[in-house]
């Protein structure tokens, strides 16, 4: 099953807020490690605006991210875009949950990078 997801990013983690976010990876692949091919775009700066403009134009399916404004989310959910929210953990275990078992929103993954406690 080939998807691609995004997820706003803050280091290693998975952004607390989608709002917030400057950087972002883009996944296309399937639930096999080597098949994935990952993409980090540096955004100018944090909004929430130009990253939905931009998880529409590179035909995003799912977007797995923290804390996002319900505004953002009902824009998304509308544009058919999957929108896994509340989501506290690195972006490797997000990633690896969601192709191994399914990833819940308000899941939360592992311990935050050392940097950031």
């Amino acid at each position: 099953m080939m998807e691609k997801i995004l997820m706003p990013l803050f280091g290693d983690d998975v952004a607390p807020r989608f709002d917030l976010a400057t950087e972002v990876i883009i996944t296309s692949g399937d639930d096999s490690n080597s098949d994935r091919d990952q993409q980090i775009i540096v955004l100018p700066q944090p909004s929430a605006e130009q990253l939905c403009h931009l998880i529409l134009t590179e035909g995003i399916e799912t977007v797995i991210c923290g804390g996002i404004e319900e505004e953002y989310f009902r824009y998304l959910v509308w544009k058919k875009v999957k929108v896994l929210d509340s989501v506290i953990g690195t972006w490797k275990a997000a990633l690896n949950q969601y192709f191994r078992q399914g990833l819940q929103p308000g899941e939360i993954l592992s311990t935050l990078t050392k940097k950031q406690k």
